[in-house]
């Protein structure tokens, strides 16, 4: 039994932490089976050596028989063998266990985040998502370690009480009832642990959150003046997240220290009886020997016991923590109405905005927060009373619109890989491609059809697939319509060239014209783009708005931005204020009758030459030598 990379990790149970670790046994249990049953023979097999000391003592040394005392040491060293390979097979067989575990929740994890969708950054922090990927799935399956030996260890110590049944009454009770008296006392502490753990895995995911937050705009905050703050927050932070792990250490400790201390105090007092029974003449040297050896042998179980009260209650906590994640669910789709089968009119009735197919639309406004929450609603991204045609946008499925309507977010995730892969081509298909020259030239026509699918959404259903060619133009006209050839140029292996996660090794302007020219690939119906050019120096961004306008002509675009360049070549604008269309026209009427519009725009236009300045640095900073 296995699991692969394509396989169905199956539905969790989500009814509590305990619940999911016996559902991830379930999924796995010929395997949980055999290890415990290995485990169990193991454990068992070491109260044996003691045994068939006894006999070789009583039967061989003591009358001085040779020949019996071989044949009981003989019995040892086979014992002793078999029992070497059996554990060598038990370690392997909970090795498969935890790994199954591991990547059984990790599935689960993946897959649910990505059922979630744009819905999972609204309900969750990243770095909750961060900590339950790297520390709660180590710690689920770690705790799986201990099913095969916890169930040995409950056989072994049944075992061993009926072996020493065999020698004395008194010292099967001592043993028998020992172990329960050790579970009283640890059991307290195992309750303490687990609320500690649960507490110090909630401050480590505010953490993780602040230093992806940190590191992604540090820049930015250095250049207000602000890292100061930030890292006096997070040197609190961290502090409060060291003494709360001081805590947990401290619990653990205890745990493992009366893990240790109590047999061995169990040990003395049952070899202390046994010695003054056989003082007595109770029983023989032999059975003292094997009374020492059964309680040595006692240890392993014992401790292994211990270890699964540990471990399972830290892997509760975790557990919990990825059960209360699979509990998100995203807003439900109730749409059952057809989106309009031509372009329509997009129309958000909190804004007043009207969206004309076919046309760059832009929308300006002090405040950026209300463009982006237009956006968001005319996405369907956010509940609301927008339409699209005379449908309402809430009854629609949600896959149609996904399909149609594109938001290019400006902090859209970049993941590590080439930069074919991060666009978001296929390797397969530049294959063949030739010298840089063959994919990157001038590509002055429109986009159609563009994208990983095939055709656009209204192409003829009998249209041909397209040929490794024509994604080929595809991507070069995407590459250029953003401006980003001189990216792929300075590169040394172009569009093959590794990138790292989110495009670290680019600059901000160069991260930004790849992420335009991956929303342009895919050609949608409807792009909605918010500040797509904000990192650019002017020339850049004036090269972007007209091949961009070039690019998109025919197709619906709206921008959210109050960059004159790009407003200039605009259809229609949107003059916002308080999330309302305070006025609409073209860039140069509403610059002749909205005072407004036009203090906003020439405040912009002054800031762009301070705009070009940074990009310059911003490049030379962020880009790596080539």
């Amino acid at each position: 039994m296995r699991i692969d990379a394509y396989e169905d990790p199956g539905t969790p149970d989500r009814r509590g932490g305990w619940r999911y670790l016996a559902w991830l046994v379930r999924r796995q249990w010929p395997r949980c089976l055999a290890g415990a049953v290995l485990a169990s023979v193991w454990m068992v097999l070491l109260a044996a050596t003691p045994y068939l000391m006894a006999r070789a003592v009583d039967h061989g040394l003591e009358p001085g028989d040779m020949g019996a005392l071989a044949v009981w040491t003989g019995a040892m060293v086979a014992v002793g063998g078999v029992n070497a390979w059996l554990g060598v097979l038990r370690h392997r067989t909970m090795t498969k266990v935890r790994m199954d575990a591991n990547f059984r929740t990790v599935k689960v994890v993946v897959g649910h985040a990505t059922r979630l969708g744009a819905a999972l950054r609204g309900q969750v922090g990243t770095g909750e998502v961060v900590t339950i990927g790297v520390g709660d799935v180590q710690t689920i399956s770690t705790s799986l370690t201990a099913v095969g030996p916890g169930v040995g260890a409950i056989v072994a110590y049944a075992a061993v009480g009926g072996l020493m049944l065999s020698v004395s009454t008194r010292l099967a009770l001592v043993v028998l009832l020992g172990v329960p008296v050790l579970g009283l006392l640890l059991g307290p502490l195992m309750g303490r642990l687990q609320g500690r753990e649960a507490e110090y895995r909630e401050r480590q995911s505010v953490l993780t959150a602040r230093i992806g937050d940190l590191a992604g705009g540090l820049r930015v905050l250095n250049g207000l003046g602000g890292k100061g703050l930030v890292a006096d927050a997070f040197h609190r932070d961290s502090g409060r997240l060291r003494e709360q792990g001081y805590r947990v250490g401290s619990v653990t400790s205890w745990i493992q220290a009366l893990g240790v201390g109590l047999p061995m105090l169990f040990l003395a007092l049952v070899t202390w009886l046994g010695a003054r029974q056989a003082a007595q003449g109770h029983i023989s040297v032999g059975e003292l020997v094997s009374v020492y050896g059964y309680v040595v042998a006692l240890g392993w179980p014992v401790a292994f016991l211990i270890e699964m009260g540990h471990q399972l209650s830290r892997g509760v906590v975790a557990a919990r923590r990825v059960v209360a994640f699979l509990r998100l669910e995203p807003a439900p789709d109730e749409g059952t109405r057809d989106a309009p089968a031509e372009p329509s009119v997009l129309h958000d009735p909190a804004s007043g905005v009207r969206i004309t197919p076919g046309r760059l639309t832009a929308l300006v406004t002090t405040h950026p927060s209300e463009a982006t929450d237009i956006l968001d609603r005319l996405a369907r991204y956010t509940p609301s009373n927008a339409t699209w045609g005379d449908i309402p946008l809430a009854d629609i499925p949600l896959p149609q619109i996904r399909s149609r309507i594109l938001i290019a977010d400006p902090e859209a995730d970049l993941f590590a890989g080439t930069l074919h892969d991060v666009i978001g081509v296929p390797e397969t298909n530049l294959s063949g491609a030739g010298t840089l020259s063959a994919v990157i030239g001038d590509a002055e026509t429109p986009l159609r059809g563009a994208g990983n699918c095939a055709t656009s959404h209204n192409a003829p259903a009998d249209a041909q697939p397209p040929t490794r060619a024509d994604e080929l133009a595809h991507l070069t006209q995407a590459i250029h319509a953003a401006a980003a050839e001189d990216i792929i140029r300075a590169l040394p292996d172009g569009l093959k060239t590794p990138v790292a996660a989110q495009a670290r090794d680019l600059s901000g302007g160069q991260r930004q014209r790849i992420r335009l020219a991956r929303a342009l690939l895919t050609d949608p119906e409807v792009l909605l783009a918010a500040e797509p050019t904000s990192a650019l120096d002017a020339h850049t961004e004036a090269t972007v708005a007209d091949r961009l306008k070039q690019a998109r002509r025919g197709r619906t675009t709206v921008l959210a931005a109050t960059s004159p360049l790009l407003l200039a070549r605009a259809d229609v604008v949107h003059h916002l204020v308080d999330g309302k269309v305070a006025a609409t026209g073209t860039h140069r009427e509403l610059l002749d009758a909205e005072p407004a519009y036009r203090a906003l725009v020439a405040r912009d236009d002054e800031g762009a030459e301070d705009t070009e300045d940074a990009e310059g640095a911003e490049e030379e900073e962020g880009a790596p030598a080539r």
